[in-house]
């Protein structure tokens, strides 16, 4: 997955580009190195399709990293790359105001081998499923927008995979909400019906071993029987996804919004994220194993299924 990933790292201090560099190149990746942020944004315009990600020093010379993050997040072919920020600042103003512009995560100097590769592994299977889910919506053909209502039960991630490409293309823009969807219904999965905690999580992928665990508990007597539900309706202006576990919930207040508290963790930004990039309306019922989100828009083809 990571093998010659391309890598453009912005670091004005030769020691630590240096540093970050070799280790990077240890573990297979192919970097260029760019002294500022012009030059950076020079070199990404020049190859606009030749980097999978950017780890990106905030406080730069000239133009500084914030200012090459909103040039980044600004361009059409850009924007879809991962931006790790790293930054000697960690004040809550700083993070949030990174996290806002569209950056993946935010590393503390000095920085933690371990915790770098893990968090560019994270962000480059995200950027790799990102583009399977796009390349997929591209090829699909749209009968599902013709779909009224429907009902559907799900057990694992590749059934959550598979159902989320599925009624994304019952969307005006699939291609807006298909990350989303799955990031719902693999969370009814995994934090829902095997209850894997948060902290759990973050364990997990430090070591290398979430999805081994996430196949472990689907076999285990207390979750084998369990299932996520999901209830589609389409009305005249809006589509309405309704998506529950038989899990027992969780602080879900917590999770509407990106926080830099969490911030530095390997995981926990998913559902702010599609509450900000893939859905107009997102509300979480009850004690949290419900959640419903809301594509807007006029469906002509509405009238035709009225009862």
């Amino acid at each position: 997955m990571t093998q010659n990933a391309r890598i453009l790292l912005v670091e004005d201090e030769e020691i630590i580009a240096i540093i970050i560099r070799d280790l990077l190149v240890a573990e297979g990746f192919l970097v260029t190195v760019c002294a500022n942020g012009c030059i950076a944004w020079e070199t990404l315009q020049h190859d606009q399709a030749g980097y999978d990600l950017v780890l990106l020093d905030r406080g730069l010379p000239g133009m500084n990293g914030m200012e090459l993050l909103r040039l980044i997040k600004g361009d059409r072919v850009l924007a879809a790359i991962p931006v790790i920020m790293q930054t000697a600042r960690s004040d809550k103003k700083s993070i949030q105001e990174g996290l806002s512009q569209g950056a993946y995560y935010y590393l503390t100097k000095p920085i933690q081998p371990e915790i770098l590769i893990a968090v560019i592994n994270a962000a480059l299977q995200q950027r790799r499923e990102l583009q399977e889910m796009s390349e997929t919506v591209n090829r699909a053909e749209r009968p599902l927008t013709l779909l009224h209502s429907a009902v559907f039960r799900f057990r694992d991630l590749d059934e959550a995979k598979m159902l989320s490409h599925c009624l994304a293309q019952s969307c005006p823009e699939p291609e807006r909400v298909i990350h989303g969807l799955q990031e719902l219904m693999i969370n009814a999965v995994e934090h829902g019906n095997l209850g894997v905690s948060y902290a759990e999580k973050g364990e997990l992928m430090l070591a290398g071993v979430w999805l081994d665990e996430i196949q472990r508990r689907l076999t285990l007597p207390e979750f084998s029987r369990r299932f996520v539900t999901v209830h589609f309706q389409r009305f005249p202006d809006k589509l309405v996804f309704t998506i529950q576990d038989q899990g027992a919930g969780f602080n879900w207040q917590d999770f509407l919004d990106f926080s830099p508290e969490r911030v530095f963790d390997l995981h926990g930004r998913g559902i702010a994220m599609a509450r900000l990039m893939s859905f107009d309306r997102l509300e979480y019922q009850g004690n949290g194993n419900t959640v419903c989100a809301v594509v807007n828009g006029v469906s002509p083809l509405y009238g035709f299924f009225d009862d």
